[in-house]
């Protein structure tokens, strides 16, 4: 019958209201405050949740850095979860794309100084569900996103030439990769307040 309508079905999973979106949410939120913070002591001025409409190309960007004595442009992708690993680095293909023309319309740099490099970083949380994540996914990770933890960091400090980064972040702000460990060998176990 729905064929004939030319109709299709959405089945939405609904747990305790709206409390699931609105942890997902804050989750996302926690994630976006921690890029905010590294950047900004990095000295990157940033623009949250910036918004775009071109070429029929539609979305938003996490976050938008820019170090302007570099002149160097970050495209920030915060993912409290990895859900469908294959788009996640589609869509942020797209966001760099466009980062040029987006930042200009909203950082408004002087003609003839804008970006000299245009780069992309997908944050995470340092949980126990998306380190595997992205270990099974390597072949997918280590080619779209060579850099990670201290490589990161360094270039975020001296922002040269292009990066493609994953960084982990945990809600102390302590950016780790998978391995990483403390002094005496094992895993640095993380405290919540």
């Amino acid at each position: 019958m729905l064929a004939a309508l030319d109709a299709g079905v959405e089945i939405q999973v609904i747990w305790r209201g709206g409390e699931l979106d609105r942890v997902l949410d804050q989750r996302h939120a926690d994630l976006v405050g921690l890029t905010v913070v590294l950047l900004r002591g990095y000295g990157w001025l940033t623009e949250l949740e910036v918004t775009y409409a071109q070429f029929g190309e539609r979305g938003s960007i996490d976050v938008l850095g820019w170090q302007s004595q570099a002149r160097s442009l970050l495209v920030v992708e915060t993912k409290s979860e990895i859900v469908s690993v294959e788009a996640t680095p589609r869509k942020l293909d797209e966001k760099v794309r466009l980062a040029g023309p987006i930042g200009s319309e909203r950082l408004a740099w002087p003609p003839g100084s804008g970006p000299l490099a245009i780069s992309r970083l997908i944050v995470l949380p340092t949980t126990r569900t998306e380190y595997p994540r992205v270990d099974r996914h390597s072949a997918l990770f280590d080619q779209a996103f060579p850099k990670r933890g201290a490589a990161v960091r360094r270039w975020l400090r001296k922002p040269i030439g292009t990066m493609a980064g994953l960084l982990f972040v945990t809600d102390t702000n302590e950016a780790r990769t998978p391995g990483d460990s403390d002094n005496s060998g094992g895993r640095r176990a993380r405290t919540r307040a």
